[in-house]
């Protein structure tokens, strides 16, 4: 008597009958398939000792445990398990997981049915710990295809470019900027021992070169920063179009732009010439890389070393206008003059390079993280020679670092060496869960503004500064 072929096939795994021929499909290997899904895509968020909706997801225990939206996994059963039912939602539909960023793959979700189906196997006392997400953007258009393709459109336009002066307008909007040309040069950055009111993390004094490039002459506008952050489209949490269709739309288009804010940005402070306010780092670096798209010209933010190399502006002195702080009203908007408010941008006296407000008005972001001990950083980094284009290349999401002093600093903390690092505490009052990639409600003193250096960077690089706050914990 012949033996059942479903008996035999359950020897191993589970059999599927396919006419004459039997194929047995392996049982899903945990450690392999799902730890690395859960370590890279859940615990950024739901680990620790608050983690998103108070929903752990380190152990087992953990996640078979009831709670407001029901019971994580049920083994056996993946359409009674939100761990599952929530990663299948349709792109783009609130209560997707991964809120931010890309869905998962079929591919990955069908691991994960089959994990569950099969008993969400775990091996006994397995902790996992939160772990960096390597493939992270492949389910949207701005990924490193895009960037190559704007590389591309950026170096053939850059052909035959002199370092001088220009005013510009954003093509899709028609809102004006300037950019200041600043020529290479050494500089001895950071503030001396002997400068009242010093902060630890401003030295010890190091010299610095810096290649040439352009900076923006005014800090960036709502004029120009607000057409990028509202868009009228539907958008994914990464901030891809919903509809988004090669055939149809630009490369522009395919450009991550923030999701609507959930409250008026500007906070009542002014909008038409007023300095823009409150987006997150990742949200001034997707307005670099939407701007050069659309110019063919490569903007960033700048670099800490940058950055003060402009705001001095040939100087030495703890202002760009000296040691005399009373002299802070003409350049800068300040605790005393500002009305507790920002004011419109290029109202106060530029600094010797004709730039206005590096000292005041809004504080700006760069491209670095912030590290108390930048400056032995960077010197050891250089291995005993001049230290060039410093910039200490970001690992985490906080802090990262910002420049110059804002309206409702006092002087002291507007001086040309002043360092500050972001913190989480600048979303406090976000309400979405999790908060948002684009906004930081509670920072209304954080603006930015634009470089462009003279040399057109790798494609890697690109990609770098424009998404180095991306999959960031």
């Amino acid at each position: 008597m012949k033996s059942s072929p479903v008996a035999t096939g359950y020897l191993c795994g589970v059999v599927l009958l396919l006419g004459a021929n039997i194929v047995r499909a392996e049982k899903v290997d945990f450690v392999k398939s799902i730890q690395p899904i859960i370590e890279t895509v859940c615990l950024a968020c739901h680990s620790g000792e608050e983690p998103e909706g108070e929903i752990l997801f380190d152990t087992f225990e953990q996640v078979t445990l009831d709670g407001d939206y029901g019971q994580p996994i049920v083994p056996g059963k993946p359409e009674e398990s939100s761990f599952y039912t929530t990663m299948i939602l349709p792109r783009g539909e609130d209560g997707i997981m991964p809120p931010s960023g890309s869905p998962l793959k079929k591919s990955e979700t069908d691991l994960i049915k089959q994990w569950i189906t099969e008993g969400a196997a775990w091996p006994k006392g397995l902790k996992l710990t939160a772990k960096e997400r390597i493939d992270y953007g492949y389910e949207t258009p701005d990924n490193m295809e895009l960037i190559k393709k704007i590389h591309a459109s950026i170096v053939e336009n850059q052909k035959n470019t002199t370092l001088v002066d220009y005013a510009a307008k954003v093509p899709r909007t028609n809102a004006d900027f300037e950019m200041v040309a600043i020529k290479g040069g050494e500089f001895l950055m950071g503030s001396p021992a002997n400068e009242a009111n010093r902060e630890e993390n401003e030295g010890p004094q190091v010299q610095v070169k810096v290649d040439p490039f352009w900076i923006g002459k005014l800090e960036v506008s709502w004029d120009e920063y607000e057409p990028f952050m509202i868009t009228q489209v539907d958008r994914a949490k990464h901030g891809a179009r919903v509809d988004y269709d090669p055939v149809k739309h630009t490369l522009v288009d395919a450009v991550s732009q923030p999701t609507p804010p959930y409250v008026e940005m500007s906070f009542g402070m002014g909008q038409a010439g007023y300095p823009a306010i409150s987006m997150t780092q990742h949200g001034a670096n997707k307005y670099c890389q939407w701007l050069s798209a659309q110019t063919k010209q490569f903007y960033r933010l700048a670099t800490e070393a940058e950055w003060e190399y402009a705001c001095r502006a040939g100087t030495t002195t703890a202002y760009s206008f000296g040691d005399d702080m009373s002299k802070m009203g003409d350049y800068a908007w300040y605790y005393e003059n500002s009305n507790e408010k920002y004011q419109k941008v290029g109202k106060k006296k530029p600094n010797p390079w004709g730039l206005h407000d590096m000292h005041g008005n809004v504080m700006e972001w760069t491209t670095d993280q912030f590290v108390p001990d930048y400056f032995a950083i960077i010197k050891a980094a250089a291995d005993g020679k001049l230290v060039a284009n410093p910039m200490i290349k970001p690992d985490k999401l906080y802090p990262r670092s910002v420049r110059g002093g804002n309206w409702d600093d006092d002087p002291e903390q507007m001086r040309s060496a002043i360092r500050r690092g972001s913190d989480p505490v600048w979303k406090q009052q976000d309400p979405q869960l999790p908060v948002s990639i684009w906004y930081h409600t509670n920072a209304q003193q954080v603006g930015f503004r634009i470089v462009r250096p003279l040399k057109v960077p790798s494609v890697e690089e690109m990609y770098f500064y424009w998404n180095s706050s991306t999959n960031k914990r």
